[in-house]
């Protein structure tokens, strides 16, 4: 170490490394030893051979022990590096010797070892991950793209193979524009178009969304074909609407053929009976009455099927809910006012919606003689305007919001679906609960502050 620190000063480099270092520690221990030796031997009068011998003897011996110190010292770190190296490259099968455990170096290579299993492990389930993912993407019927920050496609599964007619071969590293998807790339992350790709041509539901490998974003883009699911819907909603008027037209026609043809007989009748002017007057009016009834019901239909978009205004909703319940005159309605608060919304829409809501609560709280009230509770992001009653609560919530199911006599049926088909239009909701705290129910109209 002094010949190093010397040749340093002369200005000459010497680079010392790990292994140069413990032989200079090695031989800087063993050092005086030996130079005691050399002197001993050459002041106490021994024999040249004697001392040539010792000598070479003293020397070789502690050359020996220092290179074999370094080498007890090297050894077993050139051995933790090729493990290192292997977990590095990913090659988890190598595992030290372990002779003594309980050395401290025995211990680093058990826990190198356990490293290295984990890792081992860690991989295999990374590595079925992916080929249970990749075989997902495959067999799934809707096309995904992913794309680079450059738009370039790097990932596609079979079914974005059928979707642009190519293999995967030819589509990979192409951009969005040359495969004709670049406007979906940006813009909205959501949305519906009418295209035609070269696998078909439908209505199509396309959303994109970020991921990041490497640190770096990239673009996952999902293709549904929504033309099968839309025809089913469209299908299932013309069975409906045929089995809702099949319904209501059955329910006022068979009444009004049966009594036509009462009256056919008791015109043909001959003597006719004296009081026939009045069997005649009746059945006229029972069939005025059907009409009108399947008129209301036609005009009820309309009105839910054309609904208009709402024109958005400030509304202030104490201002609102006041004057909506003043117009409840059947049962006085108990408005807790509480501080202003302002939503955008269609007033008339809005309007229709709380009489609605009020309406029912006062019909169910007049079967039990009690009260009615309206309240409005605000969050950070929405607020909801509570209709609570007083009556005999919900016995069935399943067909609530069902068109044209109604319990109430001479009711139409559409007025809880108008309500929620308006707060929705809204990004608004309206739900109906048994209220916990006592007898009635509660419905809450959830609208949202901005």
């Amino acid at each position: 170490m002094l010949c190093i620190a010397g040749c340093n000063a002369l200005g000459f480099k010497f680079k010392t490394t790990h292994e140069v270092r413990v032989l200079l520690l090695a031989l800087a221990a063993g050092l005086p030893g030996v130079a005691v030796s050399i002197i001993l031997l050459l002041t106490h009068g021994y024999p040249g051979r004697v001392q040539w011998t010792v000598g070479l003897l003293v020397v070789g011996l502690w050359l020996g022990f220092a290179f074999a110190t370094r080498e007890r010292v090297s050894n077993p770190l050139r051995t933790l590096a090729n493990l290192l190296e292997a977990i590095r490259e990913g090659d988890y099968s190598i595992r030290a010797r372990v002779d003594n455990p309980d050395e401290p170096m025995g211990e680093v290579m058990q826990q190198i070892n356990a490293m290295a299993a984990t890792l081992r492990t860690q991989r295999l389930g990374a590595l079925e991950a992916t080929a249970l993912l990749r075989k997902v993407m495959e067999e799934i019927d809707v096309a995904v793209f992913a794309f680079d920050p450059q738009q370039t496609l790097r990932l596609v599964n079979r079914a974005g193979e059928r979707l642009l007619a190519q293999p995967a071969e030819r589509l990979l590293a192409r951009d969005a524009t040359s495969l004709d998807l670049g406007e979906y790339v940006i813009g909205p992350e959501e949305r519906t178009v009418q295209k035609s790709f070269p696998g078909g041509v439908g209505r199509w539901g396309i959303s994109r969304s970020q991921f990041r490998e490497g640190g770096v974003p990239h673009y996952l883009l999902v293709v549904t074909d929504l033309t099968r699911p839309l025809r089913q819907e469209e299908l299932k909603a013309w069975q409906r609407l045929v089995r809702v008027l099949g319904h209501e037209l059955n329910n006022s026609l068979t009444p009004i053929k049966s009594i036509a043809q009462s009256l056919e007989q008791l015109v043909k009748s001959n003597p006719r009976p004296d009081d026939w002017e009045e069997d005649t007057a009746r059945g006229l009016n029972v069939i005025a009455s059907r009409s009108e009834a399947l008129s209301r019901f036609m005009s009820s239909y309309a009105r839910l099927a054309k609904l208009p978009p709402p024109k958005f205004v400030p509304i202030e909703l104490n201002s609102l809910l006041r004057r909506v319940a003043a117009l409840e005159t059947r049962l006085p309605v108990f408005f807790e006012e509480v501080s202003p608060i302002t939503i955008q919304g269609d007033t008339d829409q809005l309007e229709q919606v709380l009489i609605n809501l009020i309406r029912n609560a006062v019909d169910a709280a007049l079967e039990t003689d009690g009260r009615v009230f309206v309240r409005h509770e605000r969050n950070s992001t929405a607020v909801d305007i509570i209709v609570r009653d007083e009556g005999p609560g919900l016995s069935n919530t399943a067909n609530l919001f069902v068109p044209f199911f109604t319990t109430k006599r001479g009711g139409s049926g559409i007025g809880l679906v108008l309500s929620r088909q308006i707060a929705e239009a809204h990004n608004g909701s309206v739900t109906l609960r048994n209220a916990v705290d006592g007898p009635g129910c509660e419905a809450i109209l959830n609208l949202p502050l901005q």
